[in-house]
């Protein structure tokens, strides 16, 4: 059973449990996913939440950004997203993980990461998200 991680804005939970029920009707083992906490609840919980949410990606086998439109943006990547993505990355470059990277949108040139982010699609370090690639485990 392969190990994914889901990674997207955690204000789009109706997004996340559709990705969420996705990858489990494929046999998918979910690792961790956009938690939405209070932003009063910050202080006492979000370094308990970034610091599992850090070591699945270390543990995972796929990792897959929803970059599903928000606030008007198609392919919206926020920090912490471009923060995980960036992670991914280098996991896999440096310690020569073998994680496979897909997104599920090309973002919008609005966003602040649409340069790197071509980069690293024409580079070959991630992929688009095609529904046809990821198979039932």
């Amino acid at each position: 059973m392969k190990k994914i991680v889901i990674s997207g804005s955690s204000k789009l939970q109706d997004k996340v449990e559709y990705w969420i029920s996705y990858f489990k009707n494929l046999n998918y083992e979910i690792l961790d996913y956009p938690k939405y906490t209070e932003p009063s609840e910050y202080e006492k919980t979000l370094p308990k939440i970034y610091k599992n949410f850090y070591t699945a990606l270390e543990n995972t086998d796929v990792y897959f950004l929803m970059n599903e439109e928000k606030n008007g943006i198609k392919g919206y990547i926020g920090a912490s997203s471009i923060a995980e993505l960036t992670y991914v990355v280098i996991l896999n470059l440096i310690h020569n993980k073998n994680i496979e990277i897909y997104i599920l949108n090309m973002p919008s040139k609005e966003v602040s990461s649409y340069d790197e982010v071509k980069f690293w699609l024409n580079m070959g370090w991630i992929k688009l998200f095609d529904k046809g690639e990821i198979k039932d485990e």
